[in-house]
């Protein structure tokens, strides 16, 4: 599950910069109104006063990632049918073109301020694939600890089993002796309770072997067939005493501070917090924000002569267009006739225009808020450096005790072979001063005893030599290289088209 984090904070990081994708906007709609007429100047001849509009408007609106502003452009067109006596276009088009910005200046504002919460994210993001390092060294130590658990359970089983087997030959032999009467009844039920013994070590044995493969088999989870169960794992190497450890201190806390995947997401978190204490800070300055407007619209359709006697209607021979210079004939026309694209056209001469200019100003009078987000970042920033600090003074001390396992298992490993090869020699001599009767069971039976102890004793330095140098290993940060398993941070930052402007 953790391997799936690191997908998840790349979508977050999408998210974070999809602020700055451009939103487009539309709409088409059809109104229509019937009222009762309400003046006798409304409308001519009907009860009802009727109205019709289309409008099909367009925008497009872009947060800039540069300087946090807001640009916007609409284009809005309206066509509008009455039965109005006095309207003088109609039906009528009118086109609008607005263009507007709204710029912070002080909160919300900075270079490249608008990106924090996308750096955020990508913090986040490598935080995440950094814990999901440290998930899977740890993930490794534990195979690690379990393969060698069912190596050692092995070995164990095989020490048994040979003194099993020699206590059985012991029987036998002591069976022969004892009918020829060479030997007392007493030797062969000590060589007998003997060999029981041995018998239920090897049962012991091999289920400790049994346990180890079933959480080996359990965490590996190797099951190419699709059965029920998944495979067993068969070691394929056993313990090599030989292999040295060369890490100095020194060298052990360079590669700790270099590779450790848990320091490296520490470090991280550190980040995360400066960037959130940034924002804090810019997030107690007043709100100022400028903002600007300009449009360009204009109006066209069929231009009716308007009558300048209210009580009869205009004759259109005796019409006159509507100028600064025109003297009054029986009626006026307004310079507005035309088609859809004459109103396109007229609108681009921008004879016909509207602008504004806005400076907003917000403040808290004590800005509590702001102030108590920007403390709480700061010591959430001190705790994840406290929090760093612990944890490189753990991982060096961490690094020293592993260290001293390491040598320390070193040196067991070569005195438990040296105790086995004495046990060895001791036992066979034993056999020799058995068979001649200068010797008993009850000494045969102690040096074999001695020399059982001494190879479990080398099974266990051997195991713990190859657990502590996985320990060692795990504490640098270098157990993944150490296994060829290839993990790398991978940049998150997106250069979306949208999100460089």
């Amino acid at each position: 599950m953790v391997s799936l984090d690191p997908v998840a904070a790349t979508e977050s990081v999408k998210l974070a910069n999809a602020a700055f994708d451009p939103d487009m906007t539309g709409q088409l709609d059809v109104v229509k109104q019937v009222a009762p007429v309400s003046s006798t100047f409304q409308v001519r001849g009907s009860e009802a006063f009727t109205q019709k509009f289309y409008d099909w408007n367009f925008g497009v609106n872009k947060v800039s990632s540069i300087t946090n502003g807001t640009l916007g452009v609409n284009f809005n067109n309206d066509r509008a049918r009455s039965n109005s006596t006095f309207s003088s276009v109609n039906p009528s088009y009118q086109p609008t073109l607005e263009m507007s910005l709204v710029q912070p200046l002080l909160r919300n504002f900075g270079w490249n301020f608008a990106t924090i919460n996308v750096r955020l994210s990508e913090s986040a993001q490598r935080t995440s694939q950094w814990l999901y390092g440290t998930a899977l060294n740890d993930f490794v130590l534990r195979i690690g600890d379990e393969y060698w658990g069912v190596v050692g359970a092995g070995e164990n089983l095989q020490v048994a089993e040979a003194a099993l087997k020699f206590n059985n030959d012991l029987v036998r032999v002591n069976r022969i002796s004892v009918q020829v009467g060479t030997l007392a009844p007493i030797d062969l039920q000590e060589a007998q309770s003997a060999a029981s013994t041995a018998e239920a070590n090897v049962y012991a044995s091999e289920a400790a072997l049994q346990t180890a493969r079933a959480a080996l088999r359990g965490d590996v989870m190797l099951n190419p067939a699709g059965t029920f169960l998944p495979e067993n794992i068969e070691p394929g190497e056993g313990p090599n005493p030989e292999q040295e450890i060369k890490d100095t201190e020194e060298v052990a806390l360079e590669k700790m501070v270099e590779y450790s995947p848990a320091l490296a997401g520490l470090r991280e978190a550190i980040r995360t917090s400066l960037l959130q204490v940034k924002f804090a800070e810019n997030q107690t300055l007043p709100q100022l924000n400028i903002g600007a407007q300009f449009g360009a619209t204009a109006v066209t359709g069929t231009s009716h002569c308007t009558s300048l006697n209210l009580t009869q209607p205009a004759v259109g021979g005796n019409c006159t267009i509507a100028s600064p210079t025109s003297v009054p004939n029986n009626g006026v026309k307004l310079p507005f006739g035309g088609i859809y694209g004459d109103a396109l056209n007229r609108m681009l001469d921008a004879k016909f225009y509207n602008y504004a200019a806005v400076l907003s100003f917000e403040m808290p009078l004590d800005n509590a808020a702001a102030k108590a987000a920007l403390a709480q970042a700061r010591v959430s920033y001190e705790q994840a450096r406290m929090q760093y600090r612990a944890a490189l003074s753990d991982s060096v001390i961490l690094i020293e005790s592993s260290l001293a396992n390491v040598q320390a298992d070193i040196k067991r490993a070569q005195a438990t072979r040296e105790a086995v090869f004495f046990a060895e020699k001791s036992l066979r001599d034993e056999q020799v001063r058995f068979r001649v009767g200068m010797a008993t069971t009850h000494d045969l039976l102690q040096f074999q005893s001695e020399l059982v102890t001494a190879q479990g004793n080398e099974v266990s330095a051997a195991i713990d030599l190859e657990n502590a140098r996985l320990a060692l290993w795990h504490a640098e940060g270098t157990l993944l290289r150490v296994f060829n398993i290839d993990f790398e941070v991978q940049d998150p930052h997106q250069s979306l088209w949208y999100s460089k402007f």
